[in-house]
Parts: C-alpha cells; sequence; structure tokens
C-alpha cells in the first residue's frame, strides 16, 4: 500500500499547519515520507480523531430512517391525525405501517389503542416510543401480530415485537444499512459500539466480507446469546476474521430497569404515579451475569437509567471486579457519583436524550433534575465519560452529542443545570475512543472545515466533514 501524506492540516485550536503520514493502516512519523508518496493537501482544514458512537442500534437506526416519524406529535390525537394522514395517502397493502418516535411523557391524552382504532379500523399500525421501551399498536396489529393485548406495550413485550419487526422489516435490510453506514461516514464516524438486540455479528462478518468498510463495530450482544458466543471460541474483543479487522467482539450487554419517558427507570423515590418503576434483572441475577462475564473475557455495558438501577449496577460492579460500561446513568445518587471514578465503571452517556427528556425530567423527576444527566459531576469526580446517541432514540450524529454535553439546551431557553456541563475540549475528547493522532495510532481520521474547538454550537450542529479515513482508507470525500 503506497504511503498517504496528508499536508496543511490544522489542529483544532491551533493556526499552525502540520502534516499526517500514513503508512499501513497507521499514522507514521511524517518526516520519514519519501517521495514517493500519495500527496494530499487539505487546504488548511482541521484534522482530529475520528469520532465513536458508543451506543448504537445500527439496524434499527436504519430501518427506522424509513419510517413513518411522529417526533412532533404532541398528543396521542396528533400523532393519530398524522397516521391517518399517511393512511390516506398510501396503498392499501397489507403491510403494516410503523412509526417511530413519539413521546408521551407531557401529553395530556393517553395513547389508547381506540385512538388509533378511528384512523386505522382495519389496517395494523405499530408506532414505536422515541425511547424505545414502547410500542403503541392498534387492534390490527393486536389481531396480527398475536399480541397480549392493543394499546401501549412496555419493555420486554414491546422488545420481543420490535425484534419481530425488524425480521419482517420490508424492503432490503442490506441496502438500509449500506445507505446508513455512508450517512454515518459522512458525519465524521469511525467507530460504533453496535448493541443491536438482534444477532448481528453474523450479518456485520457477512456484509464486511462483501466489502462495507465504512466504520469499526464492536458487536454487543444479550445474554441470550451468551452460550452462542461461547460455542463460537469468542471471548471480549476478538477480531473476527475476514472483515478487514474491522469487526470484533463487544460487550455483553444487560438492560437492568426501563427509561424516563415511559416511567419505568427503577427509581430510590416512587414516582407521582406511584411504584419505583421496572427492574428487569434483580440485584442478584446482575452480580451472576457480571461474573460470568468476569470469567469468560467479556466486557459489560449495563444499562440504569433510574438512580436505584445505577446504585445496584454499581454494586454488581463491585462485587465481581468486572470492567465495562453503565449504559445512560440518567439519574445518580449523590452517594454513588464518586464509585464510577473508584470502580473504574465508565459512564457512557447520550447527551442529546437531555435537550429531549428535560421537561419529562422535571414533571416525572421533580427535584432531583440537579443530579439529572450529571456529566459535570461524573466528570469532576474522575469518571471516564464516552458519548453516544442511542440512536434511533437519537440521530446518530456525534456532532449533536458533543453540542448537547457542552450547551444543555436544545431550544432558546438558558441550559438545564448548566453546572453539568462538559467543556468542548472534554466533550470532543469522549467522542474518539481514546484515540489520539500519536505515531503508531489506527489512522482513523476526519478532516473538517470548521475549527471544532472554537466554533458556534450553530457551526458545530452542522459541521462539515469534508473527509474521513478508517485504517487510512477514505470512507467519505467531500474536499
Amino acid at each position: 500500500m503506497t504511503d498517504l501524506l496528508l499536508t496543511d492540516a490544522r489542529l483544532p485550536g491551533s493556526a499552525t499547519t502540520t502534516r499526517l503520514l500514513i503508512r499501513d493502516g497507521l499514522l507514521a512519523d511524517p518526516t520519514t515520507a519519501d517521495s514517493h508518496a500519495e500527496r494530499v493537501s487539505l487546504e488548511g482544514r482541521w484534522v482530529m480523531p475520528g469520532l465513536w458512537d458508543h451506543h448504537v442500534h445500527f439496524t434499527q437506526w436504519a430501518i427506522v430512517r424509513r419510517r413513518l416519524d411522529l417526533s412532533g406529535a404532541t398528543s396521542a390525537a396528533m400523532a393519530a391525525h398524522i397516521v391517518g394522514a399517511r393512511l390516506q395517502a398510501e396503498l392499501d397493502v397489507p403491510a403494516p405501517l410503523i412509526g417511530n418516535g413519539y413521546r408521551d411523557a407531557l401529553w395530556d391524552d393517553s395513547p389508547t389503542a381506540e385512538v388509533l382504532d378511528q384512523v386505522a379500523p382495519t389496517r395494523a399500525v405499530v408506532l414505536l416510543s422515541g425511547d424505545l421501551h414502547a410500542v403503541w399498536v392498534n387492534s390490527a396489529a393486536r389481531d396480527r401480530f398475536g399480541l397480549p393485548h392493543a394499546g401501549v406495550l412496555r419493555e420486554r413485550d414491546a422488545f420481543e415485537l420490535q425484534m419481530r419487526l425488524d425480521q419482517e422489516a420490508p424492503g432490503d435490510e442490506d441496502v438500509a444499512i449500506s445507505e446508513a453506514a455512508a450517512e454515518a461516514a459522512a458525519r465524521g464516524i469511525v467507530g460504533i459500539v453496535d448493541l443491536e438486540m438482534a444477532r448481528n455479528l453474523h450479518g456485520w462478518t457477512r456484509r464486511m466480507s462483501q466489502g462495507l468498510r465504512a466504520f469499526r463495530v464492536r458487536s454487543g450482544f444479550y445474554p441470550d446469546e451468551f452460550d452462542e458466543r461461547l460455542s463460537m471460541g469468542l471471548t471480549g474483543g476478538d477480531v473476527i476474521a475476514d472483515t478487514g479487522g474491522l469487526l470484533t467482539v463487544g460487550p455483553l450487554k444487560i438492560i437492568t430497569d426501563g427509561s424516563l419517558n415511559t416511567r419505568t427507570a427503577f427509581c430510590h423515590d416512587p414516582y407521582a404515579s406511584g411504584g419505583h418503576g421496572v427492574l428487569t434483572y434483580t440485584p442478584e441475577q446482575t452480580t451472576v451475569l457480571l461474573q460470568r462475564a468476569v470469567a469468560t473475557g467479556y466486557d459489560v455495558a449495563v444499562h440504569a437509567i433510574g438512580d436505584a438501577a445505577v446504585t445496584h449496577a454499581l454494586d454488581a460492579f463491585a462485587a465481581t471486579g468486572a470492567h465495562g460500561t453503565i449504559e445512560h446513568a440518567q439519574l445518580v445518587s449523590d452517594a454513588d457519583i464518586g464509585r464510577f471514578g473508584e470502580l473504574g465503571v465508565v459512564a457512557s452517556v447520550q447527551p442529546e436524550h437531555l435537550w429531549d427528556d428535560r421537561d419529562a425530567s422535571e414533571r416525572i423527576w421533580p427535584g432531583r433534575t440537579h443530579r439529572a444527566f450529571p456529566f459535570g459531576a461524573l466528570r469532576d469526580a474522575g469518571a471516564d465519560i464516552v458519548l453516544g446517541s442511542d440512536a434511533p432514540v437519537s440521530p446518530l450524529n456525534p456532532w449533536r452529542a458533543i453540542a448537547a454535553a457542552e450547551h444543555r439546551s436544545g431550544d432558546d431557553r438558558a441550559p438545564w443545570h448548566p453546572e453539568q456541563a462538559l467543556t468542548r475540549a472534554h466533550a470532543l475528547a469522549a467522542s474518539t475512543d481514546g484515540r489520539t493522532l500519536r505515531v503508531g495510532e489506527p489512522a482513523d481520521v476526519i478532516a473538517l472545515d470548521t475549527d471544532p474547538l472554537t466554533c458556534s454550537t450553530d457551526d458545530l450542529l452542522a459541521m462539515p466533514v469534508a473527509a474521513t479515513l478508517v485504517g487510512g482508507a477514505f470512507t467519505h470525500w467531500a474536499i
């Protein structure tokens, strides 16, 4: 492979130009470049390590991009109007109408089966909530899929239906994934941690063996797949053959509680409507799973949104010595903030969720929002923080995550609990998987038309990515 020399580049926050030499997929000393190296001038653009999204459901994101968008609905009635308009515009076909993105925590009316039945009496309608922890279905969908009831399905029932939809998704799934991968590369993504509920390792292996090289993938899995991975002789971090070294075995994902919007996040204090939320795994069950992960060489990714779920997850890390992340950590008790750093547990957070959940948090967790999305407190207590999107819950767009981590307001209001913000530099670093531009590092590099360290929030959100390289190969080019 011919060496590649990138010239006339600038580092974020600097006016001085520099050069990057790429040799055999790694960054090399630019002073060793010879006359045979291919030279590409970046014409003063800024370079930095490529971005990682540390929490993605990639297949769902690829498919959801083609589904009916309900994120703008402010009531059940409005959501039904959106559904009715789509049905009026489409052919009357047997395939179910699938929508995505409704959030009912602030609605004054309820998402009932009757509301959907009025606009869709015969065609199955399945609407996924924005946080994916609930699915709203009409009576026709109940009958088509043999569901326990119409209306809103939550947690396990919702997840099972979503997996069926993914398996039965209309259209070519590979085409959808290919299109989504190209879009991710155009946003500067060089790696993802894929936590898809469906068995994703085989799919990624096949696609990469057929030429998909958009980014690196760590393929996570769930407890029901544990035996299968062990029977394959795999352990955490193993590189999968025939994937160009881009696919590795990722963490064991454990969902220990629900979500804010569905009022199922497991909390120390009760909800106004009663109850503390839903604990999907008991603390004892979580500990047993972490013990097994430690014994077989796997990291873990433990979903915990409510503060009590976070407490139980940290207890399990402490009892087992497991390595890995707590995913989301949207509400954390003051007593638990310091335990992340003490135990070496990484806080894998999705900052754009705070834009979406700001008002719902104030209604559902009143008096506790000073410790909601506590990025600043975690940072100050020495915790490692990594950023992600939880796509399709939020768009797979790392620039939005970086902006939300720094500027805790998604509208014209003042930032929400600004003391919990990260600095721009910290948010950028939390999005690069610990990578730098040092010699010997993988040549996963992006070139930008705007300085990401000093630009405005608006410019950050619209960040123009001029080029993305993974292992020294261009996966996006707009120079």
